[in-house]
């Protein structure tokens, strides 16, 4: 749907008038499609002290073509800022992050990147150290929020040895597929499998539900587009929808209710067909939006069933039928409503919060060797479902966020695809919001 106040906002009449009227000017994101996949360039870095980060930052500013700088500069403008801040331990070293922020942030491109890197408080050798690695998280979101013109701000915690595990995120996170992603903190530590960064998602097994529009056909679209071979899952009804989507695309169209109770064995028998699955990504999800008193069981049952209980026993099946390869990927798509709560969904609320209990619990179960489980929790996104929405509402949904402006279904798409990668095993047991830095939740 189109955001007229951002068209408005960036117009030659229109920037005049909110600037002097003092409105928010946000800026129109750019994306992949508009600006690559690569990272941005050039990439500055710096350290508190020695930093680790550096030998694994230079191999993805190679492979991406961006020329890597290791001294400030204001003549230059710079496509991201990497900064580790391994080494704060206390307040004094501390001091290190406003010397080069206060200098750098100015120099940092529209639409660029800015990561800082920490150690896991859990892993500081004393109370203060874990004091300001902790204190990491709070700098980082009140970075995001005054950088602004669409610039993501991102802190990446990276387990002490587990350098070259980061070389996925940092990949994502310092590129134009982390649009709509910002004041997110994600942590990082060895993964069960290695895998290889080349490798990509070609030739790669994924399921998607709900996948016949909105967020779950830009899943199967991004993923297609990636060379993998996608079962698009969706309702009887949707039927009509999957045989387009799979005749535009080469996909595999599957009609399934994933709450019928055939449903588990449906799923294991067309994995079995496919040679297991390597990734599965449950966006299927329903709304019946009413206040708790005026809700009714059916409204109540249908969305717990839909969003919570039929995606996690269909997980089960698969595990428990050996469907999900090695070093194989859950992606589930959960909600800000599940973060922040809303009115009229307590229903919804709590199936999406749920999924954040169930990726953390089943992460640390495990679910087969190399199988990570990860969740990403959109926030405003621009889809069929949002523009119904009343104009004020709608509007207030938009503006409150750091971008100042809803995302797109390829936003979240991109974040599952991140999470999806071979070379992203250690990113695991974790929610990701695709926000924008919403100001509702944490």
């Amino acid at each position: 749907m189109t955001d007229r106040y951002l068209e408005f906002a960036n117009s030659g009449l229109g920037g005049w008038m909110v600037g002097a009227l003092g409105l928010p000017k946000p800026a129109p994101l750019q994306r992949r499609a508009e600006a690559g996949a690569a990272a941005l360039q050039p990439l500055l870095l710096d350290s508190a002290g020695g930093g680790r980060m550096g030998p694994v930052l230079e191999r993805v500013a190679a492979a991406s073509g961006a020329p890597l700088r290791r001294r400030w500069s204001a003549d230059e403008r710079y496509g991201g800022l990497v900064f580790d801040a391994s080494d704060c331990i206390d307040v004094a070293s501390a001091r290190a992050l406003y010397a080069f922020f206060h200098q750098a942030v100015r120099s940092v491109a529209e639409h660029g990147r800015i990561v800082v890197i920490g150690t896991p408080p859990e892993q500081a050798a004393t109370a203060e150290a874990e004091a300001i690695q902790r204190g990491l998280e709070g700098f980082v979101r009140s970075l995001a929020k005054e950088a602004r013109r669409g610039i993501g701000v991102q802190l990446l915690y990276v387990a002490l040895g587990d350098e070259e595990a980061a070389a996925s995120t940092l990949d994502f996170l310092l590129s134009p597929r982390s649009a709509y992603v910002s004041g997110q903190v994600v942590r990082v530590s060895a993964p069960q499998v290695a895998g290889d960064q080349r490798l990509g998602h070609a030739g790669r097994h994924v399921l998607v539900t709900g996948a016949s529009r909105g967020i779950g056909e830009a899943i199967v679209r991004l993923f297609a587009a990636e060379g993998a071979q996608v079962t698009a899952l969706d309702v009887p009804a949707a039927r009509e929808d999957l045989e387009k989507l799979a005749g535009e695309l080469g996909v595999r169209p599957l009609g399934l209710d994933i709450t019928a109770p055939e449903a588990g064995q449906a799923l294991v028998t067309a994995a079995r067909a496919a040679g297991g699955f390597d990734v599965v990504v449950h966006n299927a999800g329903i709304t019946r939006d009413r206040t708790l008193a005026r809700m009714d069981a059916r409204e109540w049952d249908s969305v717990m069933a839909v969003n919570l209980g039929a995606p996690l026993a269909l997980t089960r099946a698969l595990q428990e039928a050996g469907a999900i390869r090695r070093n194989g990927r859950i992606v589930a798509v959960s909600s800000l409503s599940g973060v922040a709560g809303n009115m009229g969904q307590t229903n919804y609320a709590l199936s999406k919060a749920g999924w954040i209990g169930a990726v953390h619990r089943l992460a640390k179960d495990g679910l087969g060797e190399g199988v990570t489980i990860n969740a990403v929790a959109p926030g405003f996104i621009e889809t069929r479902m949002t523009a119904a929405i009343p104009f004020a509402i709608r509007e207030a949904g938009r503006r409150m966020n750091s971008m100042g402006q809803g995302g797109s279904p390829v936003d979240v798409a991109e974040t599952i695809a991140w999470l999806a990668h071979p070379a992203s095993g250690g990113v695991n047991g974790q929610v990701v919001r695709v926000c924008g830095q919403s100001l509702l939740g944490a």
